[in-house]
């Protein structure tokens, strides 16, 4: 009898406190206190995990899916930032957000207590308002690692292996059928 492959045996709980663990202390415990209070403000929301190597995102989501999220929370090396999708849309009369993208702002985070700053609590709010799926009205949302460095680094070696050995576009393909046409019609 074979023995079988080892299994990833470890919770995501576990996963994501691996993780945050690679940061600097003082990124790891300013994303642990905000985290906590994400946790209590969106406790019906999903959380999912996200590895993208040198840092870690947080997402609180309605859904499986990080487009739904609400805001996110990325912890780096330089810093712990809270991004707010529906950005753009937010009413930000104090001019707390930061960025000029199409989708979403993004607020620096240098204390644990900020998110309580009836500012940025205002912010919240409009950003759960405002989001193009409604968080549940009961429930407890789940912590889902959904993606880690390594996976995408092999999900994007399978995709170069895909695009290389694909046949040629149709275009190409009408090209090289006209040349052949005209190259006979030369030979007669």
């Amino acid at each position: 009898m074979t023995p079988s492959p080892p299994r990833n045996t470890s919770t995501p709980a576990a996963q994501l406190r691996g993780l945050v663990a690679r940061l600097p202390l003082p990124q790891q415990r300013l994303l642990r206190a905000v985290r906590t209070a994400l946790r209590r403000r969106f406790p019906t929301a999903n959380e999912l995990v996200y590895d993208y190597g040198r840092f870690v995102v947080l997402s609180y989501s309605p859904t499986a899916r990080g487009i739904d999220a609400v805001v996110a929370l990325a912890g780096r090396p330089d810093g712990v930032v809270l991004y707010l999708n529906q950005g753009p849309a937010l009413p930000d009369p104090h001019g707390l957000l930061r960025g000029s993208g199409k989708a979403t702002r993004h607020l620096p985070i240098v204390a644990g207590g900020q998110l309580s700053h009836p500012h940025v609590r205002a912010l919240l709010t409009a950003a759960a308002q405002q989001a193009p799926v409604r968080l549940p009205a009961t429930g407890k949302g789940r912590l889902l690692v959904v993606a880690t460095a390594a996976a995408a680094a092999a999900t994007a070696g399978r995709a170069k292996t895909k695009r290389t050995q694909a046949p040629a576009p149709p275009a190409t393909a009408r090209r090289a059928a006209a040349r052949a046409k005209r190259a006979t019609a030369r030979a007669r």
